[in-house]
């Protein structure tokens, strides 16, 4: 089932955007087309974001520059961006779009299956992180108010709360076989 996060289309030709959005369609998520980097700014500042297609060239805010300025910001830091290029890959291009940190750049026209490949990957790539963020956060959480009265050994926040201990290691399997035989012999 697609997330609720857009993948955001940015190019300043209207066909390329067409293309681009007709080649994402199956995918099933939510698109959102704007042509240029100014709009694409301000569409990522409102949230709800999973990927950026982007184009280099642009009139206003080159790609490069959008780049820059989201891995700026925390909450866009992480954002999966695949740039796009309609005049080669030179090896300049190429340092100074991995030096920001993309996840690809690719030369146009783009093939619509590699694309779509791709897109999925660092979508749901993107999409899992957060929800492992979600859950540390969540962990963090059980720990910080894992000092509660009448929590048993059974609790699983005091087991999360010993493990978080810096001298705390991972039971075995060994360990957790002792203390059934020990729960056992107490029965």
């Amino acid at each position: 089932m697609p997330s609720d996060a857009r993948i955001l289309i940015v190019d300043d030709h209207r066909d390329t955007r067409y293309a681009l959005e007709s080649a994402l369609a199956p995918l099933g998520h939510r698109l959102c087309c704007v042509a240029g980097g100014d709009e694409a700014l301000k569409e990522v500042l409102r949230g709800r974001v999973g990927l950026v297609l982007l184009d280099v060239c642009m009139p206003d805010v080159g790609g490069l520059d959008v780049v820059r300025y989201l891995r700026r910001l925390e909450q866009t830091q992480h954002i999966p961006v695949v740039l796009l290029t309609g005049f080669g890959l030179d090896p300049a291009l190429t340092a100074a779009a991995f030096d920001l940190g993309v996840a690809d750049l690719l030369p146009k026209p783009v093939d619509p299956g590699s694309l779509r490949t791709k897109v999925r990957y660092l979508y749901d790539a993107h999409q899992r992180r957060l929800a492992l963020e979600r859950e540390v956060r969540g962990l963090r959480a059980l720990v910080e108010a894992g000092t509660a009265p009448g929590r048993g050994p059974d609790d699983p926040r005091t087991a999360v709360q010993a493990l978080s201990r810096p001298d705390a290691r991972v039971p075995t399997q060994r360990d957790a076989a002792r203390r059934d035989a020990e729960r056992r012999d107490t029965v």
